[in-house]
């Protein structure tokens, strides 16, 4: 549950699952077909019964609605088929082309009746119409399972987001509209007005074709892949709030079987590391997918310079692409210039000019990034990069180790203290020592490293065969 400044919120309803979906719209689709049997069959007999030509339209246009329904039916079925080597995109738009045939038959239904009651009103021909209580009750009745099924398809359209299901329930609004007018035209006759069932007719031609033209510009859209209004704007809206996400490059959304479709750029800081771009990915997804439940949005990250980026960070940056492992770096500026420094590891058994070509490769690289009047000075040092067999140094070693480093830091009276923890190591190429040592925790990292510094440096002259010496500096806690 979340909960607002007003207190708390309700949870939001979760949504049904894709299997859950199908087998909604499919027992929609399969109840339309029955309904629509039945209905016809009861106009039919009401129009041979009357004579009368609105009804014989609306009967013939049942004929039709059950073509057009168990094609529906058909179009929902193959719709929820999941992607395959072919459709890569799903079978979706099934549902649109299902809606375009709706389109084309409700045309075709407006056109041949208009020709009828407009030849009929032209040539002044008038039928003779019986209105009975049968046929009055089968109007009614048709009203009246029109009407339920045009709130039911039009809900369950509406939850599943199926074309298909919008242009039944779309059809199924048109025969609501002309079984009343129908009705009407009866009622008109009823009253002495003869020509009443044939002016019923016409208008039930001209809403047939209105129904048909908003079904087709629907449906067109889907077809032509037509943002959904609005939803572009939530989504980018919902990008901007994922922290780290620094700009939308492009935002492509389509609408596809009931669901949203789409691909989105996104820009983020070119010195993050891979596991936290993978972060910011699965964090927008998540947005994404609360911002536009359903929906299936393909992410792209762009690495991009920021504007809080620092000249170190940009070399750091190079150095990593380059998989060039560096320390020591300053960056200084010198009038309008820039000068960088930096020491540069490679491999100790590396012959000089390899390793030369390594630097000139990384210095072009740092004067492309700042300008070739950068000045660029690397100096290259020797990196283990195996792993060199070892073992603990005797006691006695540790032991003598242990207090020359005491020792200095004594004797250099800095603010080095209480040397502990301390470790020999015997390699081939000589003793390898770690240490721990107190120090005050307000002094600045520079003061401390200055410090550990000076008393190694005494340590190595004191004793040639150490080769390396490691320390560990941790902030001195005050005494009660």
């Amino acid at each position: 549950m979340t909960t607002t400044q007003d207190g708390p919120a309700t949870a939001p309803p979760e949504r049904a699952t894709p299997a859950q979906i199908a087998q909604i719209k499919q027992r929609a689709a399969i109840l339309s077909v029955m309904a629509t049997i039945l209905l016809t069959a009861a106009k039919i007999v009401g129009a041979l019964i009357s004579g009368s030509l609105a009804l014989l339209t609306d009967a013939l246009q049942g004929l039709v609605d059950v073509g057009s329904t168990l094609f529906t039916w058909f179009a929902v079925r193959a719709s929820d088929k999941p992607a395959d080597e072919e459709h890569h995109y799903g079978h979706g738009k099934v549902e649109a082309l299902a809606a375009l045939v709706e389109t084309a038959i409700l045309f075709t239904l407006a056109g041949a009746i208009l020709w009828e009651a407009g030849n009929r009103l032209w040539n002044n021909l008038v039928e003779h119409v019986a209105v009975t209580p049968l046929v009055i009750g089968v109007m009614l009745l048709s009203m009246t399972v029109d009407a339920i099924r045009w709130r039911s398809l039009t809900k369950v359209a509406r939850e599943t987001g199926s074309e298909a299901l919008a242009g039944e329930a779309t059809h199924f609004s048109a025969d609501f509209i002309g079984s009343a007018l129908v009705l009407l035209g009866l009622v008109g006759v009823w009253y002495g007005v003869e020509r009443a069932d044939t002016v019923a007719a016409f208008a039930i031609a001209a809403y047939t074709a209105y129904s048909a033209y908003r079904l087709a510009r629907r449906t067109l859209d889907t077809l032509m892949d037509t943002a959904p209004e609005g939803v572009s704007e939530k989504l980018r809206e919902a990008a901007r709030r994922v922290p780290g996400v620094v700009g939308i490059n492009w935002l492509r959304v389509r609408p596809a079987g009931g669901r949203i479709h789409g691909e989105i750029g996104i820009g983020v800081s070119r010195t993050l590391p891979l596991d936290r771009v993978t972060a910011i990915k699965a964090e927008l997804a998540a947005a994404l997918a609360a911002a536009e439940p359903g929906s299936e949005i393909t992410i792209t990250a762009d690495p991009v310079q920021v504007d809080d980026e620092t000249a170190l960070e940009r070399v750091l940056l190079i150095a990593l692409k380059l998989k060039i492992p560096v320390h020591h770096v300053t960056v200084h500026s010198i009038g309008d210039k820039l000068s960088v420094s930096l020491d540069m590891e490679v491999d100790h058994g590396l012959p000089l000019g390899e390793a030369h070509e390594i630097a000139t490769r990384l210095e072009s690289a740092i004067r492309a990034e700042f300008g070739g009047e950068t000045e660029v000075e690397t100096h290259i040092e020797p990196m283990e990069t195996g792993q060199p067999a070892g073992h603990n140094a005797a006691w006695e070693t540790v032991e003598d180790i242990g207090k020359a480093l005491a020792g200095e830091a004594s004797r250099l009276s800095g603010p080095i203290h209480d040397i502990h923890s301390v470790r020999v190591r015997q390699t081939a190429r000589g003793l390898v020592v770690n240490y721990h040592c107190r120090v005050d925790p307000a002094l600045d990292v520079a003061a401390v490293h200055a410090a550990v510094d000076a008393i190694e440096r005494a340590v190595r002259i004191a004793r040639p065969q150490v080769c390396r010496l490691v320390s560990h500096a941790e902030p001195a806690v005050a005494s009660s």
